[in-house]
């Protein structure tokens, strides 16, 4: 089995875990910005952060063979202090031209708070100013149907943001459809407490395709499955899927995706 691992934290993985990933037949890892467990409290915070995830993290991942590409923001979590937003968001064309960026990620909503609904447009803007592709986070729980409107009404609003270039991700069944039918990519992040179990996923991709969508383990410091990728694959191959259809869907479709920044390159075999 080969597989990429689209949205994964692994500044707050093990070593342990690469192996394990590398093992299990993970061929690259994406790992978009996001919250640290706790608010940093100045914009001298996240530029530490964006250089290690573009400098020492991919050095860390190229220990065991593995292409490490990033995104860069300021979170949807720490974006209710908009002058600090600000600043961070100053900060990221300094890093637009290190090889492993692919674009802005993962921004979106929180709690749908006017505060975080600035900083997403100021986001865009900067993605769209700046060519960049994005990577968009969208709420949890009960929250999730009413930001990922509010969402997609701010990337259609823009007419100069591509949808094909934009994926929504942490997508479950009663938003997948609006997130698909307006273009955009969809990525299922697959939890083992929220968002979706690899049941729950397998079910979205046989009632809507696996086109334009992804799996991802969206793994960081909380409760989560670095290998939740390769074990929904099996479960996949349990329900009768093809080979073929497994692949596409966690090695193709990711390339598909993220080739769209000509700075993704997987290694020549």
């Amino acid at each position: 089995m080969r597989y990429i691992e689209p949205h994964g934290h692994m500044v707050s993985r093990t070593t342990d875990d690469y192996i394990d990933m590398v093992t299990a037949g993970c061929a690259a890892v994406c790992e978009p910005a996001f919250w640290a467990g706790f608010d940093r409290s100045s914009a001298n915070g996240f530029f530490d952060y964006f250089c290690q995830l573009t400098e020492h993290e991919p050095k860390r991942a190229a220990k065991y063979g593995l292409p490490h590409f990033t995104w860069l923001c300021i979170n949807p979590k720490e974006s209710e202090d908009v002058k600090l937003a600000e600043d961070v968001i100053s900060l990221i064309p300094k890093f637009l031209d290190k090889q492993n960026v692919l674009g802005i990620g993962e921004i979106g909503l929180n709690k749908n708070s006017r505060n975080e609904m600035k900083v997403l447009e100021m986001h865009v803007d900067l993605a769209a100013r700046n060519n960049q592709m994005i990577l968009v986070h969208t709420p949890h729980l009960e929250d999730k149907l009413k930001g990922t409107r509010l969402i997609l009404d701010v990337l259609k609003s823009d007419k100069r943001i591509k949808p094909e270039r934009c994926i929504i991700d942490h997508v479950e069944e009663h938003t997948v459809k609006l997130v698909l039918d307006a273009g955009f990519w969809a990525g299922m992040t697959l939890y083992p407490i929220s968002k979706c179990t690899p049941a729950r996923a397998i079910d979205i991709v046989e009632v809507y395709g696996n086109e334009r969508i992804w799996m991802n383990s969206a793994c960081d410091w909380g409760e989560s499955v670095p290998l939740a990728v390769p074990h929904t694959a099996l479960e996949m191959r349990k329900r009768g899927h093809s080979a073929e259809a497994i692949d596409k869907l966690i090695y193709q479709n990711p390339i598909r995706f993220m080739s769209q920044c000509p700075k993704f390159k997987m290694p020549v075999a």
